[in-house]
């Protein structure tokens, strides 16, 4: 039937395109046609439609990433429960941790009148205490988290007995110069 169809219109090719539409109905066209520049109100709903459905794809795409980007932060700062590790460790390690820091309160106070030797004392407690982070972060991601508690304990202890020399180093320091000052008032 087709075949039919293509035979007649080639065979009457000429004959078809005499014909064209009358300018009344091309006028009657154009009045339906939109005015160059405007839209169709059907036309500007479906592009309102278009525009409010990706802002509103956006926003969730942003959330989304930001609330992701929370989630990940919070699980690598996660808090590690130390005793549910071991509970001998997570309380050695509760008492070093205090104790640094009263040795570190103590040494900055007895360091007031001599900031250069508290600034190279703090430039090695920083090194170890580094370390002590290191390993801190290391905990939540390791598989054997006893070994590293193990470890950070043991850096904790370093920490102490450094301290503990740099307290000697400073109380005999002090003393070498009250010594000073009285030998001075005794010439």
């Amino acid at each position: 039937m087709s075949k039919r169809l293509e035979d007649f219109m080639k065979a009457n090719r000429d004959e078809f395109e005499d014909l064209e539409p009358s300018a009344y109905l091309w006028s009657r066209i154009e009045k339906h046609l939109p005015q160059e520049g405007t839209v169709s109100p059907k036309r500007e709903a479906k592009m309102f439609s278009l525009s409010f459905v990706l802002k509103v794809a956006a926003s969730i795409i942003v959330v989304m990433g930001i609330g992701f980007f929370i989630y990940v932060h919070n699980e690598k700062h996660q808090a590690v429960d130390y005793a549910a590790i071991n509970p001998t460790y997570a309380k050695q390690q509760s008492q070093y941790v205090s104790m640094v820091q009263s040795k570190r309160t103590e040494l900055k106070s007895l360091t007031q009148n001599y900031p250069e030797m508290y600034e190279e004392f703090s430039k090695e407690i920083a090194k170890m205490d580094s370390n002590y982070k290191r390993l801190k972060t290391e905990l939540t991601t390791s598989p054997n988290q006893e070994a590293i508690l193990q470890a950070m304990i043991r850096n904790l202890q370093t920490q102490t007995e450094v301290l503990n020399q740099q307290l000697n180093i400073i109380e005999h320091y002090s003393q070498m110069k009250k010594d000073e000052k009285n030998e001075t008032k005794g010439i």
